[in-house]
């Protein structure tokens, strides 16, 4: 598929835009395949870009000073990536974002981006949007942070990632739910009884 059709494709799943807003987001777009393993937001650096990942799978994990990670949140095809309040605020990033397998993503230059959508309504709609649905997904997840046993949450986990356990290695999804590997494991025993 050609670098417009894909684009385009990927921003009709989130609301259907104009060929013009299209093109201007083409401009200040760049199509990037990215290799598993990949920092593509650093801890500490002051980030300039958003992704719009098209295919592959983003982690984002806090780091402490003595090196152990909490994975945030996965980040699946059709998701936009990135530090928000480190991109709001103009403010070193507190989360690493990487790539756990090899992925597809349009990396876009957040203040041009935001430059358009003050002169465009259409896709300062289309930002809104994206804002209000990246909200309501980190409303659910403190929601079940709070109120949900690790076996439900590891359930959750299934119902928004149905194939996770196929993509996304054990130690990140226990560091997800907040529990340990072994009891992630003991978790999948009571489900699956093996």
């Amino acid at each position: 598929m050609n670098q417009t059709g894909s684009h385009a494709n990927f921003l009709n799943s989130f609301s259907n835009i104009s060929q013009d807003i299209k093109e201007e987001l083409l401009k200040i777009s760049e199509l990037k395949t990215v290799k598993a393993g990949k920092q593509i937001v650093k801890l500490g650096e002051t980030p300039s870009k958003v992704f719009m990942l098209v295919s592959g799978i983003v982690r984002c994990y806090l780091s402490t000073e003595s090196g152990k990670e909490y994975n945030k949140s996965f980040y699946m095809p059709l998701s936009f990536v990135g530090p928000l309040t480190a991109l709001i605020q103009r403010t070193p990033s507190l989360f690493v974002f990487e790539t756990l397998e090899d992925s597809e993503m349009y990396e876009v230059d957040y203040y041009k981006l935001t430059d358009l959508c003050k002169k465009n309504e259409s896709l300062r709609t289309l930002y809104y949007r994206i804002l209000e649905v990246t909200y309501m997904m980190y409303e659910k997840r403190l929601v079940e942070l709070i109120s949900l046993d690790a076996k439900a949450r590891y359930i959750e986990l299934q119902k928004q990632i149905p194939n996770v356990d196929a993509l996304i290695p054990q130690y990140h999804i226990a560091s997800y739910l907040g529990i340990t590997a072994v009891q992630l494991s003991r978790i999948r025993k009571k489900i699956y009884g093996n």
